[in-house]
This record gives C-alpha cells, structure tokens and sequence, in this order.
C-alpha cells in the first residue's frame, strides 16, 4: 500500500498544472495548485497518508452529502416536498434553472437544493450549525474538526449569486428562515476544515 501510494502521489504531482483552482471564492483562488494528499483507510481502520495529508482545507461541497444525511434522519419525507431527486441538467450554481422551475431545486447537491436543505436544517433544530460540526467530527472519528473562519468570511464577501438563490427560493415559498442566515449557515459547512489529519508518509 505504501508503494501504491507514493507511485500514484508521483503521478499526480506532474499534472499539478494541468488544471485550475477555484477562482470564485478568493481563498481558494490563493491555493497552491501543487498540494496533493492520499488517504486510504481500511473498513478495519488501517490507515495509511501520502502527500500534503495534514495540510488542512476546507470540505466546500461534501458538506451538501453531510447535510442531505442529517435532513434525511431530523426532517424526513418532507424534505422532498422542497428539494427534487432528479439531475439538473445544468450548472451547479444555475440561477436561470431555479426561477424557471418555480424555486424548486431539482436535487440536495445543487446550490439552490443544499440551500433549501440547510432551511429545513435549520427550521427543525436552531443549532444545526454546530449539530452538523458534532455529527462530522463523529463520523470522522476527529474532535479537531473546525470551521475555516477564513474560508468562511471569503465565501461571504463573494457569496451574492448564493444569496439570490436564497431570495429566489424565499420568493417562491420555499424558504422558511432569513435568506442571510440560511446562507450564512451554508457558507459555514462549506468552510469546515480538517485540522488534524494522519502522519504523511515521505514521498522521498
């Protein structure tokens, strides 16, 4: 395993230029593209790291499958009366798609869907922000799991297409709490950062 990783962790390195960081968040704009990190671990708990492993980072849209989890165990069925199961066919930030839809997202993974699945969050219990913290941490197996104050105020300061979503959605009946709020929440799972990570294995 530990060669596999450093042959792959090889590889990758030299396609660090291939691609482009985000640039709409200006703090992942400023990412050096070259960080790269492996983890693998066993469903027996084997773990093993290569690369940039304890370099911390935001988990930006993985906190939509974390929050979508949580909707499905504190709201239920009703979720689905907002939030659509289907592809969107279009951009995962589409404007356009939501207003001609009547504010309805098509799924939880778009946007405007894990927006108005962070409204149902929040409508059912007020202190979703830091229940959401408790359960990733939980399931990470790490207490040190924070959110990227950072990241967070960046995704703030650039965050108005992710607002009209909101007004958009509230406009249509499908929005329960305050746009600002319901976005800021939203900005805050997608800065939550991992602050301690595994011992990365040498690469040399």
């Amino acid at each position: 395993m530990r060669k596999l990783l450093k042959d792959i962790a090889r590889k990758a390195r030299t396609m660090s230029g291939d691609g482009k960081v985000a640039a709409y968040i200006p703090m992942l704009a400023a990412v050096d593209p070259g960080k790269f990190a492996l983890v693998v671990r066993t469903a027996e708990g084997q773990e093993w790291a290569v690369g940039d492993a304890d370099e911390p980072f935001s988990i930006q849209s993985i906190s939509k499958l974390f929050a979508l989890a949580l909707a499905m165990e504190w709201v239920g069925a009703p979720l689905w009366e907002k939030v659509g199961r289907e592809p969107s066919g279009m951009r995962f930030n589409s404007l356009i798609q939501l207003e001609t839809e009547d504010g309805r997202p098509r799924n939880p993974f778009i946007n405007a869907g894990a927006i108005a699945t962070t409204d149902a969050l929040m409508s059912a219990r007020p202190e979703y922000a830091q229940d959401l913290l408790e359960q990733i941490r939980l399931l990470a197996g790490n207490p040190a799991i924070e959110m990227d104050g950072a990241v967070h105020r960046s995704e703030m300061a650039t965050g108005d297409l992710n607002r009209a979503m909101a007004f958009v959605l509230k406009a249509h009946g499908n929005l329960a709490n305050d746009p600002i709020a319901v976005t800021d929440a939203y900005f805050g799972a997608n800065a939550i950062a991992r602050f301690r990570s595994p011992v990365a294995i040498s690469e040399r």
